[in-house]
């Protein structure tokens, strides 16, 4: 269901609140851009009144009597007015055009700074795409309203109650025809708006489902290709640009009936003005230069109004937008930060009796309770969905249990500073996430402020220096976006490279050396088994031959502990974990 247009411009104006100044001046500006913008029919008016009347005009009975004078006064005050009408012009441009560009950059890093709040698992439930198009586009929609269609608003309704006054004051019959068509033009736009409000918001909903598939297409194109599915992928994106382009179609079918209708209800009113103005000039009711300024006036106050289709559909898309935006503002942050400060970490982790469910399925972890001494190394062993990765997760507060503790140094984690709690940790995951930019960038990313003998101390300790030498530019060889230049060993050193930059007293490998060879691996572990010492470290395994000189293994099924222990105990124990070290040693074919 969309939000209503009025609603989301009101949380427009108060998210901009701080720049009222800014508002109220830009519109000040408008409002005197179109004042003087009017006077040029007024002007028109008094030189046919002084070449028709000459010294009777209504400038002779200001005390201008010289017909010439008179013609002199009226071009001094033309000077006048396109001066400041240009001036005003400039200003309201200026202004409108820098709150744009202000609320434009605010309102996407507020957004963005919201979605780095957010829990996981409100990620599970949206798509990168459709955020991105709420990033992008839909900020872009409202900064192409605050540029041209809110000046446009003000100076419409600044002519209306202006030539409305003036033609009242000179002939109020005239005036009632030439108004009369307003109320028929106001209520077409309401109910325009009304009509056109659904099909821009269905619109946005489009964009983003076409912005998600290509996102996740981009992402996917070598598995894309190694299946052969590029038709496959053309048709699904095809599907989707076309309702895209068929949403698009419906609202422009409604929008562009507007202007035309507006057209025909603007002919009766500037007909009427012509008609019975010039009546009343015959008979002598109206003056000759009153005449030419109703005329012209008449034309000035009615014209405008058929930019109004285009205005308001320019402010439904950016309302649509807006409501969009606003709303990922407004999403609750179900994970609140600690209040307590983290100093001098011993490294103690322990969970007691945690419970923990992901949303919409069975219960993970019922109860769970483990213990890792302050600077010890554990590693956790278990079948896939067992449980092992969720708690790092818990541990690093990216989720809440639904019950019991997660303790660092017997403190809640709930209760500590997010910032301090993963600044104690560094994590390499098995999904290793490089930024564009270079080698050395990335590595660096782990301590900022890091010095470049700092960042290749980092290398050589991760086994990656010699490889990184033999790049084309060294440390300073672009690696493209996600890394994609490098092998994938080759990135998931320089992520265990990033980590030991950091040096945080507790170290978290989630299947760290997964994607490099048995050579390389065997060169981690060593590097490891320095870098190790004096800090707690946790080991996420599936390749046991990663793990076999921990202090402590415990083994995980179905969330639960159901062995613990040290290598050679466990394989002697012929339980899981004797079974999974047969498997990957070639003793057994299967479980």
């Amino acid at each position: 269901m969309s939000t209503p247009p009025g609603e989301s411009l009101g949380r427009l104006f108060a998210y901009a609140e701080p720049h009222r100044r800014t508002v109220w001046a830009a519109t000040a500006c408008s409002i005197l851009n179109r004042l003087f913008d009017l006077a040029p029919p007024a002007l028109i008016g008094a030189a046919v009144d002084v070449v028709v009347k000459r010294e009777d005009s209504l400038l002779a009975s200001w005390g201008v009597a010289d017909v010439e004078t008179q013609l002199w006064v009226l071009v001094a005050a033309t000077a006048v007015i396109w001066g400041l009408e240009s001036l005003f012009e400039y200003l309201f441009a200026v202004l409108w055009r820098n709150l744009a560009q202000t609320v434009q950059h605010e309102l996407r890093l507020d957004a963005y700074d919201r979605i780095q709040q957010l829990d996981l698992g409100w990620f599970s439930e949206r798509s990168k795409g459709g955020l991105m198009a709420v990033l992008n586009d839909d900020v872009n929609q409202l900064e192409r309203f605050l540029d041209h269609g809110a000046n446009d608003i003000l100076q419409t309704a600044t002519t209306v109650v202006v030539i409305g006054t003036v033609f009242f004051a000179s002939s109020p019959l005239i005036a009632l025809l030439a108004v009369a068509p307003i109320p028929v033009i106001l209520w077409g736009s309401f109910a325009f708006q009304n009509r056109i409000a659904p099909r821009y918001a269905a619109v946005r909903e489009r964009v983003s489902l076409l912005s998600a598939i290509l996102a996740s297409n981009l992402d996917g194109i070598a598995t894309i290709r190694s299946f052969t599915a590029e038709s496959r992928e053309l048709d699904r994106v095809e599907r989707a640009s076309r309702d895209y382009l068929e949403a698009n179609r419906e609202a422009i079918r409604v929008s562009s009936a507007f202007i035309p209708l507006i057209r025909m209800a603007i002919l009766v009113g500037f007909s009427a003005t012509l008609l019975i103005g010039g009546m009343q000039v015959f008979d002598g009711v109206m003056e000759v230069g009153t005449y030419s300024v109703l005329v012209f006036l008449t034309q000035r106050l009615l014209w405008p109004l058929t930019a109004l289709g285009n205005t308001f559909d320019l402010y439904q898309r950016a309302m649509a937008s807006t409501a969009r935006a606003l709303d990922l503002l407004d999403t609750p942050i179900t994970l609140q930060d600690g209040d307590q400060p983290l100093a001098h970490v011993q490294g103690a982790l322990r969970f007691e009796d945690v419970t923990f469910t992901y949303a919409e399925r069975p219960p993970l972890l019922t109860g769970f309770n483990l213990e890792v001494p302050a600077g010890q190394s554990l590693a956790i062993v278990g079948a896939t969905g067992a449980g092992k990765s969720t708690l790092v997760r818990l541990l690093m507060r990216f989720y809440d249990p639904q019950g019991g503790r997660v303790l660092l140094d017997e403190q809640d984690v709930r209760d500590l500073k997010q910032a301090d709690l993963r600044a104690a940790i560094a994590y390499v995951s098995q999904g290793v996430y490089l930024f564009p930019g270079t080698v050395a960038e990335n590595i660096g990313y782990g301590r900022e402020g890091a010095t470049r003998e700092d960042i290749i101390a980092a290398a050589r300790q991760a086994e990656a220096h010699e490889f990184i030498e033999a790049l084309p530019q060294g440390y300073d060889t672009p690696i493209g976006e996600r890394g994609q230049k490098l092998s994938g060993g080759q990135a998931q050193r320089l992520s265990i490279a990033r980590a030991i930059l950091k040096d945080a007293p507790i170290l978290i490998l989630d299947e760290a050396t997964s994607a490099v060879d048995n050579e390389t691996e065997a060169a981690i572990q060593r590097s490891l088994a320095r870098v190790i010492q004096g800090r707690t470290t946790l080991f996420i395994a599936h390749r046991l031959s990663t793990i076999r000189h921990v202090d402590r293994i415990v083994v995980i099924d179905q969330g639960e502990i159901v062995e613990e222990g040290v290598h050679e105990q466990l394989v002697a124990n012929d339980g899981v974990y004797a079974r999974l070290w047969a498997v990957q040693t070639g003793e057994a074919a299967t479980l």
